[in-house]
């Protein structure tokens, strides 16, 4: 094949255009992203050569060597792993499949356009070159083919890239930085690329190398020799003990595997003996990933068997609810040739994925039982980064339900965070038997909902269920300890035996005083309101809107219509207050009563966050009654 010229996928472009003229801080990550790279090639050929050993061509030592040529200003990261034929170099240095591109230029282009770490979270580590080179040259041969059958790319990241074949007696990739006058003197030095190396890449299990530097007595400094040291621990992190182990070791290791640039929350690093035999280093992170909502995004845990790499992200070996937990997972009992079909039905992998579980679930009980003040702090700061999608496991894993709901924390009416199921329980009023909850679309809605009323004047506390997957939480979750959750916002309430038998007869005696306006409301508002009754629920109030028990709630009824879904057509109950100033001039106003009670319909609805089905009907009633 003649040299030949391709334009960029435009998507590509893009990139390369904010890599260069953006990206500025903390440039030596590229050297993270191509030793990375290198790493999984070298993991690629090993996991295809166990069908096909003829592969590694006589040369089965794996390894990774970084050197510089000082007079041509050139860094060459070097690997003999799987390399690439002419139509895979063009596809994957050419094209981008991720599906992270749209969120990574937003990114560059918005308030984090400096940071250079991003790079490594969207599949595009390779671009990161073009932050220290001009132009970048790549010559491989992939394993298996023919030495005519080499390949060189090239390009200067302005839009376009060149492809031509090569003579290449050796399998693999050589990624040829040609850096910028700025860049050279920095990264053609090597204890500079030691310490990158070091900080970014020790933990590879592959040997990274390097030429040795030895003192030159007549030159009077340190010069390159052609002998070849290992500049990594080339160990797997995992695999050692955790009295060796430092702290930052398993922040560094964190970092590497995650592209975060903030320490984990939490870490657990255990060995697993019995029926499956594995090693689990598993973190928290800090803060929630920009897709943490994206139920479809594989997990962040990596497969190893018997530290051979098998695949990223597999998510049979954690459940979806616990999609942010990062780590690996090293099997001495999976077979090699494990397949993503097999992860699907393996009894070893259940019990992996049973274990891992549990010491994840664990591991936040540890933080939200302690009686430290900062570990408090650690798991309210966890809750509200992940709290929403820990509650996804309450209908996903029958199993930890009990051990998950100890671990939820809420709102109330004594506390606007960090209120647990048992917190609320060892505050219940004597004689109190139910859990009191709301659900809202936002805080400030649940703290002036009218049917809060009487809860606040008796001091009941209730909890304020604002994420968006509580309605789906209580629809699975009934009760906690034997005390059921009741909603307030549904069926008449009942207070049992914390309302004394003095306000129960009083509220009779109004309840019979106001039944011929009843009758008429209810007549008013036979197309709108299921039911109208007196409730004893409110105090500063004249009305509320509640639904029947079993009935959908009018607030996942919303959220359905909302995200464009149908939801099962029912009318509410309107309980008013029969003392009410407003409910007593309306009863006393034969003329204009069906106006009134209407306005009185729409402004409970309006209480509760909902939207009216005829506004301009409710402006005209207002209206009307102002100008009387």
């Amino acid at each position: 094949m003649t040299k030949q010229t391709h334009a960029f996928q435009a998507e590509v472009k893009q990139i390369l255009h904010l890599v260069t003229h953006s990206l500025y801080s903390n440039k030596e990550i590229f050297l993270r992203e191509l030793v990375s790279n290198a790493s999984d090639a070298c993991d690629k050929l090993r996991f295809e050569a166990l069908d096909n050993a003829a592969l590694y061509e006589d040369a089965p030592n794996l390894e990774v060597r970084v050197f510089f040529d000082t007079e041509a200003k050139t860094l060459t990261i070097r690997d003999n792993g799987i390399g690439m034929s002419a139509d895979e170099a063009a596809s994957h240095l050419g094209t981008i499949a991720k599906s992270g591109t749209r969120e990574f230029v937003a990114r560059l282009e918005g308030e984090q356009k400096k940071d250079a770490n991003l790079i490594g979270q969207f599949g595009v580590g390779f671009y990161s070159g073009f932050i220290v080179a001009d132009r970048i040259t790549v010559e491989c041969r992939r394993a298996g083919l023919p030495a005519d059958q080499g390949v060189r790319w090239s390009s200067e990241g302005t839009g376009e890239y060149e492809l031509e074949t090569i003579d290449r007696t050796t399998r693999g990739t050589d990624v040829i930085l040609h850096l910028r006058d700025e860049e050279a003197d920095e990264f053609l030095k090597t204890w500079k690329l030691k310490s990158v190396i070091g900080k970014y890449s020790d933990h590879i299990s592959l040997p990274i190398l390097m030429k040795k530097e030895s003192w030159d007595d007549e030159k009077k400094e340190q010069v390159v020799t052609d002998e070849w040291e290992t500049v990594n621990k080339a160990a797997a992190l995992w695999t050692r003990s955790k009295s060796d182990i430092t702290d930052a070791e398993y922040q560094a290791f964190y970092q590497q595997i995650s592209y975060d640039t903030q320490p984990p929350l939490a870490y657990t690093h255990n060995r697993v003996e019995g029926r499956s035999e594995y090693t689990q280093l598993l973190f928290v992170p800090a803060k929630a990933p920009f897709d943490l909502w994206n139920r479809d995004k594989r997990g962040g845990v990596k497969l190893y068997v018997k530290r051979v790499f098998i695949m990223d992200d597999a998510e049979a070996l954690m459940p979806v609810y616990l999609r942010f937990v990062k780590g690996v997972i090293d099997s001495a009992d999976l077979p090699l040739n494990v397949s993503r079909e097999l992860l699907q039905e393996s009894r070893d992998v259940k019990a992996i994925r049973e274990g891992s579980t549990k010491r994840v679930l664990g591991m936040l009980e540890s933080l939200a039982d302690s009686e430290s003040a900062e570990d408090k702090a650690k798991y309210q700061a966890f809750w509200n980064e992940f709290g929403a999608v820990l509650k996804e496991g309450i209908g996903e894993d029958f199993a930890n339900r009990e051990r998950l709901a100890k671990l939820f924390r809420f709102a109330s009416t004594h506390a606007d965070e960090g209120v647990s199921f048992a917190d609320y329980v060892s505050r219940m009023k004597e004689g109190q038997e139910a859990i009191y909850v709301i659900t809202a679309d936002s805080l400030t809605a649940a703290k002036s909902s009218p049917q809060l009323e009487i809860f606040r004047k008796k001091g009941i506390e209730v909890l304020l269920l604002v994420d968006r997957v509580d309605e789906w939480l209580l629809s699975h979750l009934y009760e906690f300890e034997g005390k059921p959750l009741q909603s307030v916002a549904k069926g008449a309430v009942d207070l049992g035996t914390l309302q004394d038998e003095e306000e129960k007869k009083q509220a009779e005696a109004v309840a019979e005083a106001f039944k011929p306006t009843l009758d008429k409301l209810k007549d008013a508002l036979k197309d709108r309101a299921k039911d109208v009754r007196v409730t004893t629920r409110l105090v500063d109030s004249p009305a509320c809107l509640v639904v029947e028990e079993g009935d959908m709630s009018s607030h996942l009824a919303r959220m359905l219509k909302q995200s464009g879904q149908s939801a099962p057509k029912s009318q509410p109950i309107l309980e008013v207050n029969a003392e009410h100033a407003l409910v007593k001039r309306m009863a006393a106003d034969e003329g204009r009563f069906d106006d009134l009670a209407n306005i009185l319909f729409d402004q409970a609805m309006l209480a509760e966050g909902g939207q009216l089905d005829d506004p301009a009907a409710y402006v005209a009633r207002v209206t009307r009654l102002l100008a009387a």
